[in-house]
């Protein structure tokens, strides 16, 4: 007799997931300059892998981060993101990542863009995992141009 797995559908735990924003927004934060304006970009050298942070857009209750790695032959390649830190909030989340834009919550399985079906909350978490990295590990440099 066959045993036919039911997949349980994916529900987004939204408390969890703002937690993640709210640790962002702290970390990200403690990277950047007090009140950062368009244009100002911070390099961190973590472990012989150069990054850099880069102030693209500055409103009043938003600041949107492009984040990229610096190195020429990356060892572990970083994917370029972009991140809206929303300052009324007190959050920070990826709205951008490579190929991907405007996440989705959720997502069918499969599907064209082959994204997760919590794409969203992994992409925060790495972001999340990748700013305390910085935080523990990274020496502050002056910009490279």
């Amino acid at each position: 007799m066959a045993v036919v797995a039911m997949n349980k559908p994916y529900h987004v735990d939204l408390a969890d997931l703002m937690r993640v924003y709210e640790m962002n927004y702290a970390k990200l934060n403690a990277l950047l300059p007090h009140q950062p304006q368009v244009e100002d970009v911070r390099c961190y050298q973590v472990q012989e892998m150069s990054y850099q942070l880069r102030v693209v857009e500055v409103t009043k209750y938003t600041t949107l981060v492009e984040i990229c790695q610096s190195d020429e032959v990356p060892v572990f390649p970083l994917p370029s993101m972009s991140v809206r830190l929303y300052h009324d909030a007190r959050v920070a989340e990826v709205s951008a990542c490579e190929q991907l834009s405007r996440f989705h919550a959720r997502y069918d399985y499969p599907n064209p863009k082959m994204a997760q079906k919590d794409e969203k909350v992994q992409m925060n978490r790495f972001l999340g995992d990748w700013l305390t990295f910085c935080l523990k590990h990274g020496i502050s440099r002056r910009p490279l141009f």
